[in-house]
């Protein structure tokens, strides 16, 4: 059974090194692992039975109530199961725990959020991301990542 909780300092290496993989396949931007580290708080693992870490996702606050879903990432082993989902999910509840209006993505993977009920946006909606990351990546005049939304001041349903 996986188990999921806010990450340790403990998992900070296996973290960055989940990262440094799929970062090298231009799946996510590569973390160094003293921001892993500084905002460990932010992460949450998912664990395999024999408590290692299978998965990880990040949660950034960009204040005013604007969050964002970051790091995502499952081992390659555990790919396929649904996990991703499960870690998209956690990210989402613990948003709302520290006071999120809207929580957002920059994916590869938009159907993964579309279920969930994310919807697609511009990314130019979201500067702030553009400001703190996307300046650093090397596909930045290129970028084909889609960026999703979730308003979490709506009612479930609606």
């Amino acid at each position: 059974m996986t188990t999921f909780a806010t990450a340790q300092r403990k998992h900070a290496r296996v973290i960055h090194d989940f990262l440094a993989d799929c970062a090298r396949a231009g799946e996510v931007l590569p973390r160094p692992i003293h921001e892993i580290r500084h905002h460990i708080a932010d992460f949450i693992v998912a664990m395999d039975p024999d408590n290692r870490v299978i998965g990880c996702v990040a949660l950034r606050d960009y204040g005013k109530g604007l969050f964002e879903v970051r790091s995502l990432v499952v081992d390659e082993g555990n790919r396929g199961q649904g996990l991703g989902s499960r870690l998209v999910m956690q990210c989402l509840e613990l948003a709302v725990k520290r006071g999120a209006h809207s929580l957002f993505a920059l994916t590869y993977h938009p159907d993964l959020f579309t279920r969930q009920g994310f919807a697609v946006v511009p990314k130019e909606r979201f500067p702030q991301k553009v400001w703190a990351d996307c300046r650093h990546c090397a596909k930045q005049d290129r970028c084909d990542e889609i960026a999703l939304v979730i308003d979490l001041t709506r009612p479930t349903g609606e």
